[in-house]
């Protein structure tokens, strides 16, 4: 054993109310926010106060909550009607993590079949949120320990490679690609941890880092066009990243900048695994092409802080995702199994 881990919760239900870290504010500030209504959950969420596939998906459950509760009527079938309008809101939010989608329609799915009053469905639908913020941590502890019987063999230490964060921030709590690494960490198989700065947004720069240096992690941040250099260096031994939507095949959309990733990865021999819960997979989608892919804001590309970087008159584009094809992945580590992309189907 190496270290003990220090747990970091984004999401706090206390006081019958959401507390949210604002990672906006990271690292410079370590920030609580108090969401009561669901329009303010959805402003979050949007605004990536909250963000990572499984911790958006927790917030949004929360939401349908709020929502729940500030619907005015006693008619448990006008109550769902307006449900529906609350569902919708939080459905615009961020059109690409499927776990958003799927934490909506569990809650919808509750508050349709619990029998009883307006009060009862609402009391359902906190104890399945709930349900799914605990079972969320759960997951996420079971992938970063089936990840460990997948990563290479040699050398007994390794050097991961990830990219934007993965983290308890962007879960329950523990991560995906990062809980792998934190299991890799607390069975002293882990060496060092190289983080892509993951542009615009920086959140390997801001938050990944940060999480490291919380659990003593060894931790080296590089510019995102630094890894294939690093690589053929000999510094990395394997990449493991996350995911927002990972479709029947296995091809997975993930933050931009991974599809390369995992292009020099293949062009060194290196193995590149996605870690994600079973609920990041959409089987209702064959392939990648049919992901919608979010563009954001391009003030995320043009300022660094209150700093235009070019000049004015230059035209953007800024999905917030990309798709690596299946056949560029070694494996999709789950809290049900690691298997090849080709064989996601027999983890459904």
């Amino acid at each position: 054993m190496t270290s003990s881990l220090t747990q970091v919760y984004p999401i706090i239900w206390q006081d019958n109310q959401v507390l949210l870290i604002d990672q906006t504010r990271l690292p410079k500030e370590y920030t609580r926010i108090e969401i009561s209504r669901y329009e303010d959950m959805a402003h979050a969420i949007k605004t990536m106060i909250v963000r990572g596939a499984p911790a958006i998906g927790i917030a949004a459950a929360y939401g349908m909550y709020l929502g729940a509760r500030e619907i005015p009527t006693v008619d448990p079938q006008e109550f769902l009607i307006q449900l529906e309008t609350v569902a919708d809101v939080l459905r615009r939010t961020r059109p690409t993590a499927v776990n958003l989608f799927w934490a909506i329609d569990e809650m919808l799915k509750t508050a349709q079949e619990t029998k009883g009053s307006v009060e009862q469905i609402q009391q359902a639908l906190l104890e399945k949120a709930k349900k799914i913020h605990a079972e969320d941590i759960e997951t996420c502890k079971l992938i970063g320990d089936t990840g460990l019987n997948v990563l290479p063999k040699s050398p007994d230490k390794l050097n991961i490679l990830t990219h934007c964060n993965t983290g308890s921030l962007a879960t329950g709590g523990y991560g995906t690609a990062l809980g792998v690494i934190r299991s890799a960490w607390r069975e002293g198989r882990l060496e060092r941890v190289y983080a892509d700065e993951t542009r615009p947004r920086l959140q390997g720069a801001k938050l990944t880092t940060w999480e490291c240096v919380q659990d003593k992690i060894p931790v080296t941040l590089i510019a995102d066009n630094m890894a294939a250099h690093c690589m053929k260096q000999g510094l990395i031994h394997a990449v493991i990243v996350g995911a927002d939507r990972i479709t029947a095949n296995g091809d997975t959309a993930n933050k931009i900048g991974t599809y390369s990733l995992a292009l020099v990865a293949k062009a060194h021999h290196i193995p590149f695994f996605v870690a994600a819960p079973l609920s990041t997979v959409d089987f209702k989608l064959e392939t990648g092409a049919e992901i919608p892919i979010e563009e954001r804001d391009p003030t995320e590309l043009y300022e660094v802080g209150n700093t235009r970087l070019c000049p004015t008159g230059v035209e953007f584009y800024n999905p917030a995702f990309d798709v690596t094809p299946a056949e560029l992945i070694s494996a999709i580590i789950t809290e049900k199994g690691a298997v090849p992309p080709g064989e996601l189907r027999s983890l459904k």
